[in-house]
Parts: C-alpha cells; sequence; structure tokens
C-alpha cells in the first residue's frame, strides 16, 4: 500500500479533516463539504478513509518486545473520578531507577498510537505512563469515531484531576527516580500546558500543537517547555504569541519551535497529516530534552 501524505491532499479537504477530528464539524459535514473536492473514483466517503489513522500501518515497537515490560494498571483519583487506568511501560532492563514520563493523548482517549508512543520512550531508556481519560467512560472503545463522539462527554475537571494524579503517581513510583516529564498532543498538549500551571514541581514539559493557559495561569509554571508547533496550524498558532509574552514576563525557561510547511498532527504517523522529517526532528528533541532534565536521580 502506497502512503498517502498531506501533499496528497488539498488544503480546503485537510482544513475540513482538522474541524472533523476536533469536534468542530460532524462526520456528514465532513462528507458534504468535502464533496465538491472529490474527483472521479475519489469520493468524500474515500478522502475520509484516507485520512483516518491506520495503527498497524504506523507501529514502531510491538507490545511484545521483549525489550520493554508493558501492563495496565489502575490508580486512585480521589479528586477525579475515582479510579484512572493507564499504560505503564518501562525498560526490561535497567541499572537503578529510571525517569518517567507522562504521556497525555490526543481527544480519542488511549489509542494504540499513543500506546506506542509510550513504548517507543521506554526503548529510550524511561519509565511511561499513558492514562486513559475515557476510561470512566468504558475506556477507549476501539473505533476512533466512538471515541472522538465520547470525549465530550467527560467532566473536563475530573479528567485533569486524574491527569494530576497520574503525575503524582509517577513521582512516587518504587522504580522511578522521582523527576516527572510530560510529553502530550493535540489535546494533551493543552493538558501537558495545564499540568505545567500546577504541579510546579515537574522536570519537563513537552506539549505538541497544545492549546495554550492564560498568562495569569501561565506566571505559575516552574518547569522548563519544550514546545512544538505546525507551521500550518492557525487555530493553535493563533494563541502563541500571547502565551510566549507571558513565559518571558514570568521568567519560564522554554524553547519553541515552529515546524514550517507541516500540519497539525504532524507527528501521529498513522495519518496522512504526519511528516517524517519535521516528527523525527521534534522526537530526536524531545527525548534529548528529557534526557537533558530527568536523568539525574534526586537525592
Amino acid at each position: 500500500m502506497t502512503r498517502k501524505t498531506s501533499k496528497d491532499f488539498r488544503p480546503e479537504v485537510l482544513d475540513l479533516f482538522d474541524k472533523y477530528v476536533h469536534g468542530l464539524l460532524s462526520r456528514r459535514g465532513f462528507l458534504n463539504s468535502a464533496a465538491k473536492y472529490a474527483a472521479g473514483a475519489v469520493t468524500a466517503e474515500l478522502l475520509l478513509e484516507q485520512l483516518s489513522p491506520n495503527f498497524a500501518m504506523a507501529q514502531q515497537v510491538p507490545a511484545s518486545d521483549a525489550r520493554i515490560q508493558a501492563r495496565y494498571v489502575e490508580v486512585p483519583s480521589p479528586q477525579g473520578y475515582g479510579k484512572l487506568r493507564g499504560y505503564l511501560v518501562q525498560p526490561a532492563q535497567g541499572r537503578g531507577k529510571q525517569p518517567t514520563v507522562l504521556v497525555v493523548h490526543e481527544n480519542r482517549g488511549l489509542n494504540p498510537h499513543i500506546e506506542d508512543i509510550a513504548r517507543r520512550l521506554a526503548l529510550d531508556g524511561f519509565i511511561a505512563f499513558a492514562p486513559d481519560a475515557l476510561f470512566p467512560l468504558g475506556g477507549y472503545p476501539g473505533d476512533e469515531d466512538k471515541a472522538r463522539d465520547l470525549f465530550p462527554k467527560l467532566d473536563q475537571t475530573k479528567t485533569r484531576a486524574d491527569f494530576i494524579a497520574a503525575a503524582q503517581y509517577l513521582k512516587s513510583l518504587p522504580q522511578g527516580n522521582g523527576k516527572v516529564g510530560v510529553v502530550g498532543f493535540c489535546y494533551g498538549g493543552g493538558i501537558a500546558n495545564y499540568l505545567a500551571t500546577q504541579l510546579p514541581d515537574l522536570a519537563a514539559v513537552v506539549p505538541f500543537y497544545g492549546s495554550q493557559p492564560s498568562a495569569e495561569e501561565a506566571a505559575r509554571i516552574k518547569a522548563p517547555l519544550l514546545l512544538h508547533y505546525a507551521g500550518n496550524d492557525e487555530r493553535v498558532n493563533a494563541g502563541w504569541a500571547k502565551y510566549e509574552e507571558a513565559l518571558k514576563a514570568a521568567k519560564v525557561p522554554y524553547q519553541a519551535y515552529v515546524y514550517p510547511g507541516v500540519e497539525h498532527g504532524f507527528n501521529n504517523d498513522t495519518t496522512p497529516r504526519y511528516d517524517a522529517a519535521a516528527a523525527k526532528l521534534a522526537w530526536q528533541r524531545t527525548v534529548a530534552f528529557f534526557n537533558q532534565h530527568l536523568r539525574n536521580s534526586i537525592s
């Protein structure tokens, strides 16, 4: 199967898909609007199918990989829904206590792509924990459309409390070194920014194309930030200038990169919006950032 890229689609279709993914357009709305850009055998239905995730094609680290240990765990969250469930992955072999990273998914819950991200981090020598925000509603349903429909039913105040509990779980994990980093994508990028405003003891925070907190919230950030933005992402990038101004005013240490010519979601290698060069560079920067800030054990 030939893998399609964002260049195989008109910008208008990519914009429609972005609205659909983020709940701003229904499936029917996408199909009706995309029909004008369909031609010949390429129907609006086919366009949607081509743009939707293909998890099997993109998997980099199988769950059975002998270099990692992976399992699902449940963690108490008194301030959230009462209990959260997530995917805990760690190197199969390691000396001493390992640094930890909280992985926050997009607005579809703990799907196979995010589990693969957690396994990739384990291969890089981190203990990764990826909670499923949809656990209170039965968990990721195995279908992206169903997951997207479930997401608005979450109480985001409780969901955010669950992610705080997840970070605290990692901080006290016996096999961890006590330092916690966060990486999040899209919705998860917004949660990563949010956690930075709530948890002053986070050691490193990496939002990928995430929504930004207010200037007042940003003033509370203590953790170093590494921010990744897509060049062709007007919706998210609209908030970056004010966020950067607030970070500078609060003297928050940060690095920010805008990857020109790529789409929102460029790191997600399950869809055509993926950009291999930008994703590789952003991931290299992310791992180096975590190595810099998480590797030294606390006393």
